[in-house]
């Protein structure tokens, strides 16, 4: 481990303490018909009354932190010596770890609400729109199903990208090209 990766593991740690020290809060309000509503970041050992931890986005955060540092941990090693064959990936697909990394943040900060009085138990619910998370969001709730499915499909796209952008080595040759190779080493034996 090189010094960036251990500045990079100290920072993720970081994260993780504070995300756990201030969970993400649902309110529960009598006039909402105990419906939980966003109402912010608290200390998890004040004292919340009539709130509830908020364990999907909670989750969520975690995730975040933790597959960032991961992404982070794979930018920051050290480069091997040979180019021949990069296992950590080129620069492609660096950079495609890079966007995964920021659609993951935007994701999470622009969240899908649905409004109260549009919210039913469907397997895939309605939504208003994305809002910043950490606006006024208390006539709002979280659709945690569309936000799961985009922090998957954002996960899935960046690994197709991943192995999209890879290095093809001397393992990886077709039949035919290793036909072609053939014929001209043996084309350059014969002059």
């Amino acid at each position: 481990m090189n010094r960036a990766q251990l500045i990079a593991l100290s920072i993720t740690a970081l994260n993780m303490v504070l995300v756990l020290l201030f969970p993400p809060y649902d309110y529960l309000s009598l006039s909402h018909g105990n419906i939980p509503t966003f109402d912010g970041f608290y200390f998890v050992f004040g004292n919340a009354v009539n709130r509830v931890i908020n364990t999907n986005f909670l989750a969520l955060e975690a995730i975040v932190v933790l597959i960032n540092g991961a992404i982070a941990w794979l930018l920051f090693r050290t480069p091997p010596a040979r180019k021949l064959s990069v296992p950590g990936g080129n620069r492609n697909q660096r950079v495609v770890l890079g966007l995964v990394a920021l659609n993951l943040i935007l994701m999470l900060l622009f969240p899908p609400f649905e409004n109260f009085s549009a919210i039913t138990k469907a397997a895939l619910p309605t939504f208003e729109g994305f809002y910043f998370v950490l606006s006024d969001n208390s006539h709002r709730q979280i659709v945690t199903p569309i936000l799961y499915i985009e922090v998957a499909l954002a996960i899935i796209n960046g690994g197709l990208l991943w192995l999209l952008f890879k290095d093809k080595g001397r393992e990886e040759l077709s039949a035919e090209q290793v036909r072609a190779m053939a014929n001209r080493i043996r084309a350059a034996q014969r002059k």
